[in-house]
């Protein structure tokens, strides 16, 4: 057996509750401590004591168009490893690179780029690539160029992307023609559909889901409004269509882009279903000023992103675990319910609960330190620690044999 080490004097998240309890690793997975001691007959190699200090799953971000200066729709192969390492300070260990809706050519040259690796010593895991478009409605695209956006009707998949190798989730407007039969083919290749920017109707909703979609990009933000006679997309958290196959739908919880009184109401129709997504840009980390966002200039300004000119929101700046924070804060949720939004959910999105998003035995040992006030203390893939605070990292090795 490799080397065991066992963590002591911590709470972790597990099946849903916050328990005092050890957690034991072996060979970069969580192990069962009753294999080690009864099966295997073995005592710890190194012990660490975490001082008190909440262990939750590595944190998963679905949606983040870059960071630190790095545009994932423009980008050199560089500054995918810059971001990877980056968001470790936030707590990330796997995230899904966004591009938004963007050329042909740029699609065939930058997607090859964002191959699925596992996370490491140099940075968080890349789980595919979202492409968030270019199949949306020209009336909801936000900070879309208008000039990139494309019909299915005379657009093919593949001469668009390139390839599907790399594509882990696609954001599409279902009402447009065609999109059904895309739909249950991206599904059928094992790629999320997610539904957004978008003019969708209720009923073409809900046939978009029972084709194969089982997301919704940024909830409330790029869709028709709510209204009480046709709730539109919004009003698929209310009733999805399928209990078998749940739905979920990202939010993006920056105080900015959703008000505190949406987030209750979506927490408290479906908390099951509820994702935390930062929609970050490539000006995360970074001072205010002009920055970019695929073809489209964007200004930031007392911590908000707008495209330069305009009142228009165009992604945020906001990193993940302060996310998490503003939503508890919003909602009043417990702890548990909001490391969740951040964890099991986005893991259950693209179908890799089994070894992301939990501290269940088996799963890839990635995991966070929280201190006190939920801030990051250290960051750890595989059991190793790959991100220390400068304040402290919440832990002491106390013994090794």
């Amino acid at each position: 057996m490799n080397i065991v080490t066992k963590y002591f004097n911590c709470n972790i998240l597990k099946d849903g509750k916050i328990r005092a309890q050890d957690l034991w690793v072996v060979d970069g997975r969580i192990a069962n401590p009753e294999i080690i001691f009864y099966d295997s007959k073995k005592i710890p190699d190194i012990e660490i004591d975490c001082l008190g200090s909440l262990i939750t799953p590595g944190f998963i971000d679905l949606q983040i168009n870059g960071a630190f200066g790095v545009d994932f729709t423009h980008h050199n192969g560089d500054g995918l490893d810059k971001v990877r390492k980056g968001l470790l300070k936030y707590g990330v260990t796997g995230f899904c690179p966004t591009i938004v809706s963007t050329t042909t050519s740029n699609y065939h040259q930058i997607l090859p780029k964002f191959k699925r690796c596992r996370g490491d010593k140099q940075g968080a895991a890349v789980l595919g690539a979202h492409v968030e478009g270019p199949f949306i409605s020209n009336l909801k695209r936000g900070a879309h160029s208008l000039s990139n956006i494309k019909t299915l009707e005379n657009s093919n998949l593949i001469d668009t992307y390139g390839s599907l190798d790399n594509i882990e989730i696609v954001t599409l407007a279902p009402e447009l023609n065609g999109s059904m039969e895309v739909i249950q083919l991206l599904s059928n290749n094992g790629i999320v559909v997610s539904l957004g920017h978008t003019s969708s109707n209720m009923e073409t909703s809900i046939q978009a889901v029972k084709n194969g979609a089982t997301f919704i990009t940024h909830l409330f933000n790029a869709m028709l409004s709510f209204h009480h006679r046709d709730p539109g997309l919004i009003g698929l958290i209310a009733c999805p269509p399928s209990v078998e196959k749940p739905l979920f739908f990202g939010i993006i919880a920056d105080g900015t882009h959703t008000h505190p009184a949406a987030l209750q109401i979506a927490h408290k129709v479906n908390p099951k279903g509820l994702v935390l997504v930062t929609d970050a840009l490539s000006a995360i980390g970074l001072p205010d000023g002009i920055h970019h966002l695929g073809d489209e200039q964007i200004e930031v300004k007392n911590s908000k992103a707008y495209i330069a000119n305009t009142n228009t929101l165009c992604g945020s700046v906001t990193s993940l675990d302060e996310c998490m924070r503003f939503f508890i804060e919003s909602t009043n949720c417990s702890v548990a319910e909001a490391i969740e939004t951040v964890t099991l959910h986005p893991a259950q999105v693209l179908g890799i609960q089994q070894f992301k998003g939990t501290l269940n035995y088996g799963a890839d040992a990635d995991f966070v330190f929280l201190g006190p006030k939920l801030n990051v203390q250290s960051t750890w893939i595989n059991g190793q620690c790959v991100f220390e605070h400068n304040s402290g990292a919440g832990y002491i090795v106390k013994k090794t044999t």
